[in-house]
Formats: structure tokens, sequence, C-alpha cells
């Protein structure tokens, strides 16, 4: 287990992502994944009010993680995390949005608590200092435990860091953010901010959209959703060069390329606990083999050498 940050959170390395929920996973699979996680010593949960709006019209994945954890009867031992600010209605991050949403999703989750709330977009059109305010009141009604950041920038994570440490309100904690063996623009300010800070991160996309699982090659036709992101990085030397070093590894391992990439992000400083999703249990054991591979400094070496732009 790992801390976020220098919370009470305790979490797997390998954070379950749960953005297909409803969407190409049905809730039937949606439960056989979460019982899947769960057994393997899973317990951090992430969502958002947003998943899959885009495919279902509604909330569908809090609301089949609400049911599951009412089922299961195991809310405490689930590190449970969801965001506010991207649902269509309820987009960025006025005070009264973030009121109306965190009710709404504590209603769909089937918890008086969330453990981790994001802020699932950085708001321009709200002061940082009215945010975090609403975000200190829900913490002290016990609503939510602590809040976090994601998709930010170095120069307005700072900035919301040092308004809460100056008007006392409740801290970003923690921040979620695209970065993978491909995509590696967290590198740099960013993830020195987050350093500095003492703050945690999370980051989604850690395949790739699926490139990093190695099933895409040349002439491979991939039945995804995101077979057309994903296949945009093989038409680079980059990637491909990237995913010849990820298949090596893996090979001489005896794992699944994903299970070396997963690896690599919980390698790195300040990642406490990438986040996976999968759309069967098939897909899903690969990414909970990462939390139990430890890559080698040689190994590391390599797949940092190939994957640098």
């Amino acid at each position: 287990m790992r801390s976020i940050g220098t919370t009470a959170l305790s979490v797997f390395p390998i954070s379950l992502g749960t953005n297909v929920f409803g969407w190409t996973a049905d809730k039937e699979t949606s439960f056989a994944i979460l019982d899947a996680y769960v057994e393997g010593g899973g317990n951090f949960i992430d969502t958002a009010d947003v998943y899959p709006y885009w495919a279902t019209g509604e909330s569908t994945a809090e609301v089949i993680i609400g049911e599951w954890l009412a089922e299961r009867r195991n809310r405490d031992s689930i590190v449970l995390a969801t965001k506010v600010g991207m649902l269509e209605g309820l987009t960025g991050l006025a005070p009264a949005t973030i009121r109306t949403a965190v009710e709404d999703s504590l209603r769909r989750l089937r918890t008086d608590y969330i453990d981790l709330y994001w802020a699932h977009v950085d708001d321009h059109d709200t002061p940082l200092v009215e945010s975090l305010a609403a975000f200190d009141a829900l913490v002290r009604e016990g609503k939510i435990r602590y809040v976090g950041a994601s998709n930010y920038g170095a120069a307005r994570l700072a900035e919301a860091v040092k308004i809460s440490d100056d008007e006392g309100l409740t801290r970003y904690v923690a921040l979620q953010q695209e970065y993978n063996l491909v995509e590696r623009g967290y590198e740099g300010a960013l993830r020195e901010v987050v350093a500095k800070e003492g703050l945690a991160s999370t980051p989604y996309f850690g395949l790739a959209r699926g490139f990093l699982t190695g099933k895409y090659a040349p002439g491979v036709s991939v039945d995804s959703p995101r077979a057309g992101k994903a296949s945009e990085y093989l038409a680079t030397e980059h990637g491909r060069r990237t995913l010849d070093a990820l298949t090596k590894v893996a090979a001489e391992r005896g794992v699944a390329p994903a299970t070396v990439a997963l690896a690599w992000l919980v390698a790195q400083p300040t990642i406490t606990a990438p986040i996976a999703s999968a759309r069967n249990t098939d897909q899903f054991q690969p990414l909970m083999a990462a939390a139990g591979l430890a890559l080698s400094a040689e190994e590391l070496a390599l797949l940092e050498e190939a994957s640098r732009p």
C-alpha cells in the first residue's frame, strides 16, 4: 500500500478506473471487475460524475459503483474517488456547482462521504479561492475527506496550493494528469510542483489509450473505441521505438506489455497509483500484475531511453 501525499489514505499501487462502466462494460461485467480488483488486494476506485455520460446520457459509473458497494457492504474498506466539473449542466467549479454535484454523487454512490474529490477541470472563470472555499466547507461537513486537482498546469496548481495555505483552506493533496511512456509532458515543471508541495500523482491514460498493451501493430485491426487515437502512436518512430522496448522487457519477464508499462509508471517519482481500466476481467489481470512487478535499474533505463521523444 502507498500513501496519497501526507494524507491518511493508504491505497493499492494500481487505481481502478471506471470510465467504461455502463459503456463498454455492462453492470454484470463491471461487478466482476470490481470483485476481481478487491480480491486481488485493490482498494482505490476512481470514477467521475461524467462517466460515461457521453455514451449513456447518465452518470452510469457512479450508479453501478453505488449498487456494488451496497450489495458488497464494503464501503469502509474502499478508498473512493470521484470528480466534479465536466458533467453537462454542472460544468466548472463555481461553489453552487460543487455543492449540487457532490450531493448528486453521494446519492448515486450510496454513501455519505467521498474519500478523494477531484476538481476535474481548472475553471478559469471561477476564482480559485471560491472553489477552494467550497471544497473546504464540504471537508468540514464530513462529506469529503480530501480534494485533488485534475488537469491543472504547474502555475495554476502552485497558485491553488498557495491560496489554500494563505487562507487556511483545505489543500489539494494530489494531481491527476495524463502520463505514460509515450506522453511524458508531466516531467518538468508540473512534477516539480507536485514534489515540492508534497502532493501525490495518480495519472490517467497510463496505457496511452491501449497503445501500450501491445495489441497494436502494423496491419492489425483492433476493435476498440480508442483504436483511432492509439493507432496514431504507431505511426511515429517514437511510438514504435517505445513499443519495441516495452515488448522486449515484457517478453523477458514473461508478462504482458501492459504490466510493464504500468510498473514503469509505479516506479516514477511522485507517482502513487496509476489509473487503469478494463472492459472485462481478462483485460484486467495484466493491470493488477503491475502492482507486484519491480523493474530492474537496467529495465527502467532501457524504457527511459527508448521512450524519450
